[in-house]
This record gives C-alpha cells, sequence and structure tokens, in this order.
C-alpha cells in the first residue's frame, strides 16, 4: 500500500497554552476516528507562529496527552523544523508565477472584505514583503461529513491570501497545508472554527500539485469539521476566552463528558485505557451533532 493511501490523521494544537476541554473533544473524534479505521493518528505542534508561543505550552500539551491516554502513532513533528521547506514552497510557486510580493499594511486594508490584488502586478522584491498567492474568479465546493457542501469564490471572499508575512512569518495556511500533504495526512478533523480556512487550503494544494515533487501527496484529504463546545457567554471554548485547562483528575469522567457530548453512547471504564479501547468501538461519526456548535453550556 502507498505510504500516501492509509488512513492518516492528525491532531495538530498550536502551543499558546494549554490544552482545554474543547481541545479534547477535536482530539478524541481525530483518534477514534483513525482508530476506527485501522489508520494513523498523528500529533503535530503548530508553533510557526512565533509570538503567540507560550513558553511551557508544548509541554502541558504533550503531557495532557499523555494523561489523557491519546498517544501518537509516530514521532512529535514541530512547524519550526521545517521552515526551510516552506520558504523553499514560496520559492517553487515563484517560478510558476502563482504568488507575488505585497507591500499593503493592515491599516490600508482595513474595511475590505477581500484582497484587491493591489500588489498583484507591481512586480515588488520579495524580501520584506508579504507573500500572496493568486486566486481565480471560481467557485470551488467540497462535501464535509458533517458540515455537508461549502462553496466558495475565493477572488470573491478573500482575494489573493497571504503564505508569508512581511515579518517572515510562515502563515498557517501554507504550513498546514505543506505538512498534511507531507505527512500523507488522508482525513482531516478538526474544529468547525477552521471550516473558513479549508477552500483556501484545498486551492493552496491544488497549486502546490503542479509542482510535482514526490515527497508531497497529491491526495485530496477529506474533511469533518466537528462542532465546537460554547461557554456561558456563547463563545467556543478556547485559550483566548480563558477556557479552562484540562483537569488533571477525573480523567475518565472528563473523557466520557467529551465523547457523550459527541453524541456517542456512555462508555463505562475505571481507566483512561480501558475508556479508549471501548470507545474505539462504540464510536460512530454517523451520530456526531450536525451544525457548528454542541448543546450545552462547557468550561
Amino acid at each position: 500500500m502507498s505510504q500516501f493511501t492509509a488512513y492518516t490523521g492528525r491532531f495538530a494544537p498550536s502551543p499558546t497554552g494549554p490544552l482545554h476541554f474543547g481541545s479534547l473533544i477535536t482530539a478524541l473524534a481525530s483518534w477514534c476516528e483513525a482508530r476506527t479505521q485501522n489508520g494513523r493518528w498523528l500529533v503535530r505542534i503548530e508553533d510557526t507562529d512565533i509570538p503567540r508561543n507560550q513558553t511551557g505550552a508544548e509541554h502541558r500539551i504533550l503531557s495532557a496527552l499523555v494523561t489523557y491516554g491519546l498517544y501518537a502513532d509516530c514521532s512529535i513533528e514541530r512547524q519550526q523544523d521545517h521552515l526551510e521547506n516552506y520558504n523553499h514552497m514560496i520559492d517553487a510557486l515563484k517560478a510558476q508565477n502563482l504568488v507575488y510580493a505585497c507591500s499593503c499594511s493592515r491599516k490600508q486594508l482595513t474595511g475590505l472584505s477581500a484582497y484587491p490584488n493591489t500588489c498583484r502586478d507591481k512586480g515588488l522584491p520579495f524580501e520584506g514583503n508579504a507573500i500572496r498567492l493568486k486566486t481565480l474568479d471560481k467557485t470551488i465546493c467540497f462535501t464535509d461529513r458533517i458540515q455537508g457542501q461549502v462553496c466558495e469564490n475565493l477572488r470573491q471572499t478573500r482575494g489573493d491570501f497571504v503564505l508569508r508575512r512581511r515579518d517572515g512569518i510562515i502563515s498557517y495556511q501554507l504550513a498546514v497545508v505543506v505538512d498534511d500533504m507531507r505527512q500523507g495526512v488522508t482525513d482531516i478533523v478538526r474544529g468547525a472554527d477552521l471550516l473558513d480556512n479549508t477552500v483556501r487550503q484545498i486551492w493552496l494544494r491544488k497549486c502546490l500539485n503542479r509542482l510535482q515533487l514526490p515527497y508531497l501527496s497529491s491526495i485530496e484529504p477529506i474533511y469533518c469539521h466537528i462542532p465546537l463546545a460554547m461557554n456561558a457567554q456563547g463563545q467556543k471554548l478556547s485559550k483566548q476566552n480563558l477556557a479552562v485547562p484540562l483537569p488533571k483528575t477525573e480523567i475518565v469522567a472528563t473523557l466520557q463528558k467529551a465523547f457523550v457530548a459527541l453524541g456517542q453512547v456512555l462508555v463505562e471504564a475505571d481507566t483512561p485505557d480501558e475508556f479508549l479501547k471501548s470507545a474505539m468501538t462504540h464510536w460512530d461519526l454517523s451520530r456526531v451533532p450536525r451544525g457548528s456548535q454542541l448543546e450545552g453550556i462547557f468550561i
């Protein structure tokens, strides 16, 4: 079997704070789906946005996954170890005339829903400027396993979008797509808050496929965006909204709560390992609630 055809899922947290209950829901869903497909489950630390990274956050994240019994099948990867590769991709896209340099500031673009492609034909130097990927005036659609069909015309909704900021920081869009292709990810199970990134990532993937690099998978992954856990203020659980870190006690009870929130049957167990073995046999993606939010209030 090809290295790029076996089911491969992943959980890719950013080290901007500890894992919380919303993180656990996503991790558990992606783990269960990978296990029921006899596939691999990878963990990748998405740390390219260096100013937002918190000291010690990666250690707390990985420790929490171990505490909750969610072990990766391969060595943990970190995006900062692949910065040279991301920049190489930008050079390769430049050679195909698919990207260009942009000097526009955030202030200049305030109030615009889509970038008006101001710098597309200016021929600005890449050094010291942001790098944008060219988009087409074309509707792209995909079918999400939970959210249904999603369609978007990037030229109208986003315009040409940034792959590398003017300060040299690689964008989330570029790093996540390159890594998913490089690691052969076939199925992306993640939170519904990332749904509106997907069409951009599909388009970027199509552009990278033109490079015909043998170490990048050309297989379009299957997408599955899990509804979000919300707090009492109607906000998604997140580090920015000060969600409570995962508890270090009552592990099984917390796993059970996450599993039931995902629409699954209650699984009785005494240890995390027992719970996960049973959860794997009871997992049913079709039971996950449709929509962008889970019912209930979480902390």
